[in-house]
């Protein structure tokens, strides 16, 4: 079993912690004690919390304007995790209206390909004396804590934050995750919805692209043109993520 399985049923409604013990016992890594497994699963960006003898979705209690949205961009040597490497992150956080923190770090690595050069102006100079992905990981989870990540094209950028902090022994990552263009489809009319054309279609105008924190702060320009277009009953986080997959 994955933790998909746990969060669609925590979407629903509360769990006992008896049911919570019966799903976490069938995911491999299972770690034996249900207190350790649910503050691991926590650590890892799952949105639990305790309700009385229930074990909660906090995304389905909590409001839009009190949620902290992660917005991510990062830009890497090529498409595949488990053969490329990132070379940049940039992160803000977000809540209400306002943008409370921000990430942004070169990752070193020994070489850049050409193309990604010209993409994006990253060098390999620009690299050499950057943190090592260790380091930048490490730094970034705890940027990341307890917040929903959202980029544009999330599955990217989540899929391989994930992949390459599970292979350095950080863990994979459980945060709630939201994609901006799945959010621009419900509520933007939009010849095509890549991020430059955006960019541009909408008049944000950030001046900079294929760069991670521009990218990111571009991603959540999106957003909030989104939100004003959005049902109103949508109130809590899980009823924006729920929209935005169109499972309401």
């Amino acid at each position: 079993m994955t933790y998909d399985k746990l969060y669609n049923k925590l979407r629903n409604s509360p769990i006992s912690r008896e049911d919570f013990l019966n799903y976490v016992s069938d995911i491999a890594s299972f770690c034996g004690d249900i207190e350790e497994e649910f503050e691991m699963l926590k650590a890892c960006g799952f949105p639990l919390k305790k309700e009385n003898e229930n074990i909660v979705l906090s995304t389905t209690q909590t409001k839009l304007e009190d949620e902290i949205f992660c917005f991510v961009d990062i830009e890497t040597t090529g498409s595949k995790p488990d053969q490329h490497s990132i070379i940049e992150i940039g992160a803000l956080k977000y809540q209400n209206g306002t943008i409370i923190d921000k990430f942004e770090s070169f990752v070193y690595v020994e070489e850049i390909p050409e193309k990604i050069i010209e993409l994006t102006g990253i060098s390999t100079q620009n690299v050499l004396k950057s943190p090592s992905l260790v380091d930048v990981l490490r730094d970034f989870r705890i940027f990341l804590s307890g917040c929903v990540f959202v980029a544009h094209n999330v599955s990217f950028d989540y899929g391989f934050i994930s992949y390459q902090m599970d292979r350095i022994g950080l863990g994979e990552i459980l945060n709630p995750k939201l994609c901006t263009i799945d959010l621009a489809h419900k509520t933007i009319l939009s010849p095509r919805y890549s991020l430059p054309f955006l960019n541009e279609f909408l008049g944000i105008n950030t001046p900079v692209s294929h760069r991670a924190y521009a990218d990111a702060l571009t991603s959540l320009k999106v957003f909030e043109i989104s939100l004003f277009s959005i049902p109103e009953w949508i109130n809590s986080t899980q009823d924006l993520l729920d929209f935005s997959k169109g499972k309401k």
